[in-house]
């Protein structure tokens, strides 16, 4: 399959599934479970062992095929679960995504990474790989920080020398602060606005 065919693919399934987020966004607005919380909880099962593992591959699965802006799901973890195990749950599906988007990487190299991401992305990221100890900071920094481009990066340092041991220390190290950050700025921001504009 052609890089142009897989890349209208992988887009296809990202515009089905922002369309159902929207779909199920509207949906849920209805039946009033953003206004309680019980309600919202209710969504991912009662069960406390089937939720949390539901929560945890939809995680891995936006991490792989972007069909849920991950955004969305990281505030919907803290939400649901609460600050502490939302976090947590983030952190295991965010965490086990990037590292087979990595090895997925590695293994299928530039055509494959070329079906994920733009290559205006690419070519923006290439250069870092030329140096393969500034790669390895740089990376470390984007990872820690909660603006980059994080699975496009990943997917990249599939194309380096680094070693899958080092590279999962450094998403195991530096995702914590990033998903945290990340997840408590959609969440109260998004209260903010809500106190703001009501």
């Amino acid at each position: 399959m052609s890089i142009a065919a897989s890349r209208k693919i992988i887009n296809i399934i990202s515009i089905i599934g922002i369309g159902i987020s929207i779909a199920l966004t509207i949906y849920f607005i209805n039946l009033g479970v953003f206004k309680d919380i019980n309600a919202l909880r209710g969504l991912v099962g009662d069960s406390v062992i089937l939720g949390p593992i539901v929560f945890v591959l939809i995680q891995v699965l936006q991490v792989v095929i972007p069909i849920i802006p991950g955004g969305i799901s990281s505030a919907a973890g803290v939400l649901i679960f609460g600050p502490m195990a939302g976090f947590i749950y983030n952190y295991i599906g965010i965490c086990i995504g990037s590292i087979i988007i990595f090895l997925l990487g590695r293994r299928f190299g530039k055509p494959f990474i070329l079906s994920m991401i733009s290559e205006k992305t690419y070519n923006k990221y290439i250069g870092w790989l030329d140096n393969q100890n500034r790669f390895e900071k740089l990376f470390a920094l984007a990872i820690f920080l909660p603006v980059a481009p994080d699975d496009a990066l990943c997917l990249m340092a599939g194309l380096t020398n680094i070693s899958v041991k080092k590279y999962a220390l450094i998403i195991l190290l530096a995702k914590p602060a990033s998903i945290f950050l990340y997840s408590l700025a959609l969440i109260y921001g998004g209260t903010f606005l809500a106190g703001f504009l009501g």
